[in-house]
Parts: C-alpha cells; structure tokens; sequence
C-alpha cells in the first residue's frame, strides 16, 4: 500500500499537470458518477491527505481518490500511449489539451462538494507531510489507548496520517521495541523520538524515487522485506509475522535482538491442516 511520500509524490505529479489548467476530457468510469462531466472547468489544485488525494475542481468541486494496495494515478503526455495497464482497470481520466491523468485500480473515487470534504478526510489525524502536522496531537492520540501494539497505532490514520506498514516496521526497529510493544510502554523519551523520526523518514523521501531508511547505498531498508536475511546491525536474521491494523492482518519484520518488548505468537496451523494429524 502507497504510504504518506508516495501519495504526496502522486499529488505532486498531478498537480504540475492538471493545476490551473481547463479540463478537455472528464470520464469517470464507476457507476455512480458515470454520466459526471468535469469539462470545461478549471483544475484548482491536488492537495494530498495521508493516502488521500484531493483534486479540487472550479465550481466547489473536489474529486477524492485513494490508492489503497494497487491503485495509481499516471500522467501521460497527448499523443501518448497509456500503459498502466488494461482498459478495463481505468477508472478515471481527466485531460488537458497537454496532458491527461489517468486512474488505475482505484477502489475509491468520489466526486463531491470541496465544502463536504471532511466527510473524507475529517477522522485523520495531524499529517506527517501536511501543514497541520501537530507532534503533541499525534501523540496524544496514540496515547489515548495506552494497552494497543505500538504497529497499530501506528497505522491507525485516526492517530497520524501518513505512515504504513514499511515505515511502521522501520520505525520500531529504529527505536529498538518490537511492533507489539504496548503503546503505554514505550518510554517518554522514545515516544517523542517517534514522532521526530516519523517525520523525518517522510520528509526525507518524499522526493526520492527509491525509500531509504537507513542511509546506506547498499541497502535501502533495515528489516522490511528482509527476512531471513540478517539484520545490517547485528547479523540476527529478521523475522516476519503478521499484525492487525483494525481491519486486516498485515505482514511486520524485527530483528529479534535488536528489538526488544513482545512477539506474535507461533502461526496456528490451518484447520485442514489439523484434521489430518
């Protein structure tokens, strides 16, 4: 899933592209807003929210998308051919005379008044890259439920909007406590180290192709992806298991020497699997 750098790099792109320019060709291909034309208005701005993107339309217009896993917006010059894949995956287009954006895989798209986007957006909390960007809120809201996984809160938008499940595990690394540590747990001094390096870390890379978390040229990430290859500080090989966020289960990596606090418990077999023992 995109997280808070890569969905500002996509407003980005869009909003160089479209912003302050007339729209030639509207189409948004879900059912609800299929007979919606946007032509003829102005392109005010691209404005990006954690995952969310804002793409706000003269008339109080605002298009919301959000990428999620496999969504993506691409921009091509006229006259090029689209290649972010199948027709069928098309879910919005939005032109220009010089440019069109177009919106793959999109599993939300929604087409509403600017003046209602808080319907939206208005449960997330400060944005990492966004000027409301407020440490002591975002702390304060983790805090609100002392006993949760540090990973959850983490990834829990209504904390702090920004962060998925690289940073989450590279953060924890960072501060040396596992996913699964109590949020209540983590010492005062790291709980606002956290924050720093949350912002940091995005901050940083929000204009780089490639993330990096660990300032190496070698190797881009310390333990995400990396099991059960051995930690780049200690040679422990990295682990990985599976953490919910409140809504499904997500895969997390930690080194088991660098970090310390609780870990998931062994994977229980499939109940085909215990059936024939």
């Amino acid at each position: 899933m995109p997280e808070g750098d890569t969905v500002w790099q996509a407003a980005r792109r869009l909003h160089v592209a479209l912003a302050g320019k007339i729209l030639t060709r509207s189409d948004l291909r879900v059912p609800r807003y299929a007979t919606a034309d946007l032509t003829g208005r102005a392109v005010l701005d691209v404005t990006p929210r954690g995952k969310h993107l804002l793409t706000r339309i003269e008339g109080g217009l605002t298009l919301h998308s959000h990428l999620r896993m496999d969504g993506s917006w691409k921009v091509y010059e006229a006259g090029r051919r689209w290649s972010g894949g199948p027709a069928h995956q098309i879910r919005a287009v939005l032109g220009t005379v010089d440019r069109t954006a177009v919106g793959y895989r999109l599993p939300v798209l929604e087409l509403f008044r600017t003046t209602d986007e808080a319907r939206a957006v208005g449960h997330l909390g400060p944005d990492l890259l966004g000027p409301d960007w407020d440490p002591g809120k975002a702390l304060e809201n983790l805090l609100r439920d002392p006993g949760r996984p540090l990973g959850e809160a983490l990834l829990d938008q209504r904390n702090l909007a920004g962060i998925g499940n690289i940073y989450k595990s590279e953060l924890c690394f960072l501060l040396g406590v596992t996913p699964w540590l109590p949020i209540g747990v983590l010492p005062a001094d790291r709980a606002a180290r956290l924050l720093v390096l949350a912002r940091k870390l995005l901050d940083f890379n929000r204009d780089r192709p490639v993330r990096v978390t660990t300032g190496h040229r070698e190797h881009n990430l310390f333990v995400y992806g990396r099991a059960p290859r051995p930690c780049l500080r200690c040679g422990t090989s990295i682990r990985s298991g599976n953490q919910g966020d409140g809504s499904r289960e997500r895969p997390t990596y930690w080194c088991p020497r660098c970090q310390t606090g609780p870990t998931p418990p062994p994977a229980r077999p499939s109940a085909s699997l215990r059936a024939t023992n």
